[in-house]
């Protein structure tokens, strides 16, 4: 009771609330651009942290990664540039919902239910962290191969229309990847000679230049297209989100659970986690069809996904010291810095400390209610800017964002490229949100491949051989076979119906 005492003297000491405060800002502004992503947030902050103590720094961590994962929503909903890779599984979605006049219903839906998802993840941290950590160590090379192939499925439930175009989408965004030398052989491919192509195409230019170049390139073409609505005010955007919670409570607890599930694998993290999780809310809906179209279904069940999977990530970092993705790797550092070493001991040898960084986890997502609101209520004068201002900004931001990754021209040269190579597979009603899956996941899928051959010296029975990789490997036939499943029982059914 002492420690938990000494905790909340730690975080509601008034530097800390300020620390907070001023992250928090910090973290929506940058996941608000492109290509300043939350792990890019979180980096920059790594200097301020130097002279605070280990509850400030790690607050300040906490609050500007979870308020950057929620931020790449906004420029995704308003403008279709998602800010975050994870943003970008339900842009479209997203985008549609402001086309159609309802930005303050879905800001709000995104906002609300990433705050769910977020304290959700954080109760799993603050309850189950070791037992969870455990389960995920047990997470082999068979294992991440299934759940990638899971993920990459889902791309056919994505894609609007028909799933042959879906899939088409998917195999160019998995020949994206293979693009570089970092593959399991080392070996340069698809390169041509260019030393730029040799560490592969960065997700953030190709992602960039797919979601915004290519609607700056619709507008160049057709520019008495439609106008994204903004009459209505966004100072309600609370409104309606309890009889969105009553009406898709299954949604909300399954994109937390899975989110929190995936999250807390080493390596996986909340851009996995939102794309699968958008890709089942298709899957089990009563009404896929709808999704698309401006359907608020898929954005609650990624949006709670999203930071649920961003406390998750803590689980083995804090248990193990094992990064469960690329900001908890950068944390790490700061805790090792500060003397909070990861592991088992920090239980017991900090104990106020690790109770401290569960109330900052807590408060944080609670922050970004307030803080949310106000960055939406801001950003809705985006939408009154004349189009054909508006357009050369967008593009201005987006030379901006890919040239930042790596300070390379060439980057700017890639997003532009893929701009018009959306352009013209949107012509043709080839969905782009299956290619950046391919390349989100396409690495990950051939490294644990190719590791988990060389393991099993050859023998595919291999990938069924242990209990968590058999399940998710017979998971996954079955989500490739329920189409054949589902249209052999209607047909039965049709055929009782006559026979009667």
């Amino acid at each position: 009771m002492g420690s938990v005492l000494e905790a909340l003297r730690l975080v509601f000491d008034p530097t800390v609330l300020g620390v907070m405060v001023a992250a928090g800002l910090f973290g929506l502004f940058v996941g608000a651009v492109p290509g300043l992503t939350a792990t890019m947030a979180t980096a920059l902050l790594v200097p301020v942290t130097f002279l605070m103590a280990p509850v400030p720094a790690v607050a300040c961590m906490v609050t500007a990664a979870a308020m950057a994962i929620f931020a790449g929503d906004i420029p995704g909903a308003l403008l279709r540039m998602p800010g975050t890779p994870a943003s970008a599984a339900y842009c479209d979605e997203a985008y549609a919902m402001t086309r159609h006049g309802q930005a303050e219903r879905v800001l709000g839906a995104g906002l609300v239910f990433s705050v769910i998802g977020g304290l959700f993840g954080t109760a799993v941290l603050v309850t189950t962290a070791p037992v969870l950590a455990d389960v995920a160590l047990q997470f082999s090379s068979f294992e991440y191969f299934w759940l990638v192939l899971l993920g990459l499925t889902c791309a056919v439930f994505i894609a609007p229309g028909r799933p042959l175009k879906g899939m088409v989408s998917l195999l160019i965004g998995l020949l994206i990847a293979t693009v570089g030398f970092e593959n399991p052989a080392a070996h340069p491919r698809f390169t041509f000679g260019s030393e730029a192509l040799m560490s592969g195409l960065q997700l953030t230019p190709v992602m960039i230049g797919m979601f915004a170049v290519s609607e700056v390139i619709r507008y160049a073409v057709s520019p008495e297209g439609p106008l994204p609505v903004w009459r209505q005010g966004m100072g309600q955007i609370f409104r309606g989100q309890g009889t969105l919670l009553r009406q898709h409570p299954l949604q909300v607890l399954r994109g937390s659970m899975l989110g929190t599930a995936i999250g807390a694998l080493p390596g996986a993290g909340a851009d996995i986690a939102a794309w699968i999780s958008y890709g089942i809310s298709k899957r089990f809906s009563r009404t896929p069809e709808k999704f698309g179209t401006g359907h608020v279904e898929g954005v609650i069940e990624a949006g709670a996904a999203n930071n649920s999977a961003l406390a998750a990530g803590w689980i083995p970092a804090l248990v193990f010291g094992i990064p469960g993705d690329s900001i908890t790797a950068i944390v790490i550092g700061v805790l090792y810095m500060k003397g909070l070493n990861p592991g088992p001991t920090l239980f017991i040898d900090n104990p106020q400390n690790i109770y401290a960084v569960f109330m900052v986890f807590f408060l944080a997502n609670l922050l970004l209610l307030p803080l949310g609101w106000i960055a939406i209520k801001m950003a809705k004068n985006v939408l009154r800017v004349p189009r054909n201002v508006l357009m050369p900004i967008i593009l201005l931001f987006c030379v901006v964002g890919s040239f930042a990754i790596n300070n390379s021209v060439f980057d700017v040269g890639v997003m532009l490229v893929f701009g018009l190579l959306a352009f013209g597979m949107e012509a043709n009603r080839f969905p782009i949100a299956p290619t950046i899956l391919g390349l989100v996941l396409g690495g990950m899928l051939e490294q644990n491949f190719v590791t988990s051959m060389i393991k099993a010296d050859g023998n595919v029975g291999a990938f069924f051989g242990r209990p968590i990789a058999a399940a998710l490997g017979v998971a996954t036939i079955l989500v490739w076979l329920s189409p054949m499943i589902v249209r052999a029982v209607r047909r039965r059914a049709v055929t009782k119906r006559s026979e009667c």
